[in-house]
C-alpha cells in the first residue's frame, strides 16, 4: 500500500508540472496586451471592442457564444429553448433560469432582480445605451422569483437570444453598484465604470485609463478551481506590430489582440520560436463608412448631424461618387499588402455565417477605373487643371480617417493611389486607437462624431444570427448630440425600406427565410454605398507557446474562456 501512495503520488506531480498547478491562481500571473487601450469597463458606455473584451473578465452575460457559434450557459443551467420549455409556443417570451449559488466578487447573491436591472439602466429615456440593438422588440423583464428571469416581447421573436446574451451586450450589473448610476449620471459614475463589480473569473484591482489594467483572481468565482492566473495585467496603447513583438518575439507579453501586421513582418517575429498567430473567421469585416451627412466645421454644432436628412454631405450624397469610390478600389492588393491568409477580400457587410453570404455584389471584386470614371463624367464631375474633379463649385476631396496602425495606414495609402485615378483628392488622417474607438463624447475624433467624409474600421457581431447587427442601421439609431453620441448607425442612413426589413426579420421564423432577409438588407445597404466592404477580417491573435487553453472566439469576447488558461512550460 505504501509503494502505491508513493506512486500515485508521484503521478501527481508529474501531472501537475504537465498541465501546470491546475487550481485557483497557480499559474501566477498573465500578460495581455490589445492595442487599442481601454477607456471604460462599463460595456454600454462603449462600443469599442478592447472595452467590452476588458470587461468581459469581470462582467458575464447568462449566455455565450463559442467559437463555433452555439449558444452556451453561463449563469444559467441550461440553454432555454421551445423543446425544453424556456421559450413560450407563441415566441413572445423567454424564462432564464439562473444557476443557484452564484456570488458576485463582493460576496453577495446573483439574483434574478440584477438582470431586470441591467435592461432597466439600459433601456432609460436618459442613457445613451451603446446596447440597445439586443433589446429590439423587447417589452418588459421580469423577475418571477430569485432566480428566474421572463423576458416579454411585444411580437413573436423567432430568435429570442438578443438580451443578456455575448459579451457585447449581454453583461449583467450589479443593481447595488450601479443603481444611482441611471439615465443621464451614468456616465459620471467614474468609480462604478472603472470598477464593475462583477461574477466573472477576474476582479478589477487597479484601473488607470489609456494605460493598464490589473485584475485579480475572483475569490468568490464559482469554480473553485477556476482561473488558474491569479494576475492578470491587462496592457493598452502602441501599435498592432509592437503588440505582436512583445508576443512573438520578445516574450513580454503572452497573448496580443487584433494583430494587423503585414503577412512577411510576422512569419520574422515567429522565427524567434516564442509564439505563434492563431485565426478565426466570423463576420468581421474592414469597411469604409461613408458619411451621409456634412462634417463641414463651419456648421459647428449641427456638424456631421442627421438633421431629418436636411444636413447632406455636399458630394457623398451622390450614390454615382459613392459606386464610383468602390469601384475603384483593388481590394486584392488590399489583401496581399496587409492580411496574406487572414483575409479576402469581400463585396459584403454580412460575410457570414455562410447561409447569409450574398452573392448579388461580386462587382467589386474588379476593380474597373473605366466605369469609375464613367460614372463620374455621366454625373457632370468633371477634372479641374490639377486633374481633381469638380462640380457647382465643390471638389472632389475627402478626408479619409482611421485609427492608428500600419496595415490600416498601408491601406489608406493605397486607397488614395487608387482614388487619383479617378480624380478624387484625398487627404489621410490616423487617430490613436484609444480615442478613436472612445466613448467621450467631448472628444471631436470618435468614429461616432465622423468629423470626416470617409472612415475605416472593421465591425462585427456576437452570435450566428445577424438580426441585432443588422438593426444597428435603422433611422432611430443615428449617433449625435441628442443620444450623447452613442448609436450604431454611423453613416447616418435612413430609409423606410431598410427600417421595414428590419422589422420583417424581427418577425420571421424559419433558418432560410431570416437568411433571406438577411440577404436583401446586406444588398441594400452595399448596393446603396453606404458602407463599402473591402475585406473579410480573421479574427488574429498572437499567443505564447507557454500558454495553453486559448481558444479565440469570434462569435463573442475573444477572450471569452480565460479562466481555463494556464501556464505551460
Amino acid at each position: 500500500m505504501k509503494k502505491t501512495a508513493i506512486l500515485l503520488l508521484a503521478l501527481l506531480a508529474a501531472l501537475t508540472l504537465t498541465f501546470g498547478l491546475a487550481q485557483r491562481g497557480s499559474s501566477g500571473q498573465v500578460n495581455i496586451i490589445y492595442w487599442q487601450a481601454v477607456s471604460i469597463l462599463n460595456p454600454y458606455l462603449s462600443g469599442g471592442t478592447k472595452d467590452i473584451e476588458a470587461a468581459s473578465l469581470v462582467l458575464e452575460p447568462l449566455a455565450h457564444f463559442d467559437p463555433d457559434g452555439n449558444l452556451v450557459p453561463v449563469l444559467v443551467d441550461e440553454i432555454p429553448t421551445v423543446d425544453n420549455g424556456g421559450v413560450a409556443e407563441d415566441l413572445l417570451s423567454i424564462t432564464w433560469k439562473l444557476k443557484e449559488g452564484i456570488l458576485w466578487s463582493d460576496g453577495t447573491p446573483f439574483t434574478a432582480d440584477d438582470v431586470v436591472f441591467t435592461y432597466d439602466y439600459c433601456l432609460h429615456p436618459d442613457m445613451g445605451c451603446s446596447g440597445l440593438a439586443s433589446y429590439v422588440d423587447v417589452d418588459s423583464v421580469e423577475a418571477l422569483d430569485e432566480l428566474t428571469v421572463r423576458v416579454n416581447f411585444s411580437s413573436s421573436k423567432p430568435f429570442p437570444y438578443g438580451p443578456f446574451v455575448g459579451s457585447n451586450n449581454g453583461a449583467i450589473l450589479q443593481r447595488a453598484q450601479f443603481e444611482d448610476c441611471l439615465g443621464a449620471r451614468a456616465p459620471e459614475c467614474t468609480e462604478e465604470n472603472f470598477g464593475p463589480i462583477g461574477t466573472g473569473p477576474f476582479a478589477v484591482s487597479e484601473f488607470r485609463a489609456n494605460d493598464v489594467v490589473i485584475f485579480e483572481a475572483n475569490e468568490n468565482y464559482r469554480d473553485p478551481e477556476r482561473p488558474f492566473f491569479q494576475t492578470v495585467v491587462f496592457k493598452g496603447g502602441g501599435d498592432s506590430a509592437s503588440a505582436a513583438r512583445a508576443v512573438l518575439e520578445t516574450g513580454e507579453f503572452d497573448y496580443a489582440w487584433n494583430v494587423q501586421v503585414e503577412p512577411e513582418i510576422v512569419e520574422q517575429m515567429m522565427a524567434a520560436g516564442r509564439g505563434t498567430v492563431v485565426t478565426s473567421f466570423g463576420p468581421s469585416v474592414e469597411r469604409l463608412m461613408v458619411n451621409l451627412t456634412n462634417p463641414d466645421p463651419a456648421l459647428g454644432e449641427n456638424r456631421s448631424v442627421y438633421m431629418g436628412g436636411d444636413n447632406a454631405h455636399p458630394f457623398l450624397s451622390e450614390q454615382a461618387v459613392r459606386r464610383a469610390l468602390s469601384l475603384a478600389i483593388d481590394r486584392q492588393i488590399l489583401v496581399d499588402v496587409g492580411y496574406g491568409v487572414t483575409g479576402q477580400p469581400t463585396c459584403n457587410i454580412l460575410p457570414a455565417p455562410a447561409i447569409y453570404a450574398s452573392n448579388a455584389n461580386n462587382e467589386c471584386l474588379t476593380q474597373n477605373i473605366e466605369e469609375a470614371n464613367n460614372l463620374l463624367d455621366a454625373a457632370g464631375w468633371e477634372r479641374g487643371s490639377d486633374g481633381i474633379r469638380e462640380k457647382d463649385g465643390v471638389r472632389l476631396s475627402i478626408l479619409y480617417q482611421t485609427s492608428t496602425n500600419s496595415v490600416r495606414q498601408d491601406t489608406q495609402a493605397l486607397i488614395k493611389q487608387m482614388w487619383e485615378q479617378i480624380g478624387v483628392e484625398t487627404e489621410l488622417r490616423n487617430i490613436d486607437a484609444a480615442v478613436f474607438f472612445g466613448g467621450d463624447p467631448a472628444s471631436p475624433d470618435t468614429y461616432q462624431k465622423f468629423y470626416a467624409d470617409i472612415e475605416m474600421y472593421t465591425n462585427s457581431f456576437n452570435g450566428t444570427d445577424p438580426e441585432n447587427y443588422m438593426a444597428n442601421w435603422t433611422c432611430d439609431n443615428i449617433p449625435g448630440p441628442d443620444t450623447g453620441w452613442q448609436g450604431d448607425n454611423i453613416q447616418r442612413s435612413c430609409t423606410e425600406e431598410y427600417d421595414a426589413l428590419v422589422l420583417q426579420l424581427s418577425q420571421t421564423a424559419g433558418l432560410e427565410a431570416r437568411a433571406e432577409l438577411a440577404r436583401l438588407m446586406n444588398d441594400q445597404i452595399v448596393q446603396s454605398y453606404w458602407m463599402i466592404p473591402l475585406i473579410w477580417r480573421g479574427d488574429v491573435a498572437a499567443v505564447s507557446n507557454t500558454l495553453e487553453g486559448v481558444a479565440v472566439n469570434s462569435w463573442d469576447s475573444e477572450i471569452w474562456e480565460i479562466a481555463n488558461w494556464r501556464r505551460v512550460e
